[in-house]
């Protein structure tokens, strides 16, 4: 019996995700055939070829499902191409290449990657990664593909300046420095809060946009709140309950981080949307907990949760109780251009992390946090 690889666990998991949500799967796997590359024919007896910082177990590839209140649900891939033999350099390398295939098959525009691709650009990448992709599809239209570069590939230290005139060339300079004054604590840039993903999108529609993430550490609901209000029309209390929801009622996330994003686009002196990301795999017992809190969230919203239970039996292998991780975030997405909540899931390809067999007080500083990344889902 040939042994299962890379290619065929993710395959089968994207294609009954697709099925659960109404999507057609056929170009959905192509493109993650192309994306895995040489990855994509190991066989998953053997361990990672590479530590990738998108999932805890290291699959290079993770998924998630987006609900909104304007369109049907989309499905979305986040992934990084490993090159030959595997090293951040020649990740990034691969992956470049795998979107510059896209773009000259798909039409898609690279105008604005291509003005800042040499901030981005070196022979000696630092962090947990250099380049990463998202691949979204939505019913009757052709997917859309968007870039995720590390503001801190050449250091922490430099990731704001480099910030800086990544956005200057893009025309979103003030932008930028009134998410800065609300976004970060007194202090903290570069420490407790970090410049983690600088993403945009591959193409010129309405729609575009550029997002800048920020990594909270140690944060307190009132911290993300105040991140928050530099964007018109974010409700302060409708965050802190998202928060409450999704983290059972903790007010300090001192675990695994939150995650911020901010949406800039040309014109305008501030933000103009803003997502959280929940990690909620690091404070939880087990995926049914998770799931329980989840289905709080996508109630409280008014989204339906059968979506969710068709997308976690399209994934999952395992009972909800037998591990922690399957469901490894959930965000809330505040403002321009879709608002709604995205639900993510991870593939679990090589490893399952085993449920936590005891429970912390709400709000315990020393919160354990599990082995695994800080969180990208971000994504």
């Amino acid at each position: 019996m040939d042994e299962v690889s890379l290619s065929d666990q993710l395959g089968d998991q994207l294609r009954r995700l697709c099925e659960a949500v109404g999507l057609g799967a056929a170009e959905p796997l192509e493109l993650l055939e192309s994306l895995l590359g040489p990855a994509g024919p190991q066989p998953l007896s053997a361990p990672p070829r590479w530590p990738s910082n998108i999932a805890d177990d290291h699959t290079p590839v993770e998924f998630s499902v987006a609900f909104s209140a304007t369109e049907p649900p989309t499905v979305r891939i986040l992934g990084e191409r490993l090159g030959v033999p595997p090293s951040r350099l020649t990740n990034m390398i691969a992956t470049q290449r795998f979107l510059d295939t896209q773009a000259h098959r798909a039409g898609l525009s690279t105008s604005r990657l291509d003005s800042v691709r040499d901030l981005f650009a070196t022979y000696d990448p630092q962090g947990v990664f250099a380049l990463w992709c998202s691949l979204v599809f939505r019913g009757g239209r052709r997917p859309e593909f968007k870039v995720y570069l590390n503001p801190e590939l050449r250091g922490v230290d430099r990731a704001p300046g480099l910030v800086s005139e990544a956005l200057h060339r893009l025309g979103l300079g003030r932008s930028y420095r009134a998410m800065l004054d609300h976004g970060i604590r007194p202090g903290e840039l570069g420490r407790r809060d970090r410049l983690t993903f600088f993403a945009l999108d591959l193409h010129d529609g309405a729609q575009a946009r550029v997002k800048l993430y920020l990594t909270h550490h140690d944060a307190q609901v009132r911290d993300v709140i105040r991140a928050a209000g530099v964007v018109d029309d974010v409700d302060p209390g409708g965050l802190a309950e998202f928060c409450a929801l999704a983290g059972g009622g903790r007010t300090r996330f001192a675990g695994l981080p939150l995650v911020g994003s901010y949406t800039l686009v040309e014109g305008a002196d501030r933000p103009v949307g803003y997502s959280l990301y929940v990690p909620i795999r690091g404070y939880v017992d087990d995926d049914e907990e998770a799931y329980d809190r989840v289905v709080a969230v996508l109630d409280h919203y008014g989204f339906d949760r059968t979506v969710l239970d068709r997308a976690l039996a399209a994934v999952a292998r395992r009972p909800l109780r037998d591990g922690v991780g399957l469901i490894p975030h959930v965000s809330l997405r505040l403002g321009a251009p879709r608002p709604g909540v995205t639900v993510y899931l991870s593939a679990e390809a090589y490893q399952v992390s085993p449920p936590v067999r005891h429970r912390a007080t709400m709000d315990d500083t020393a919160l354990a946090t599990p082995t695994g990344r800080a969180g990208a889902g971000h994504l």
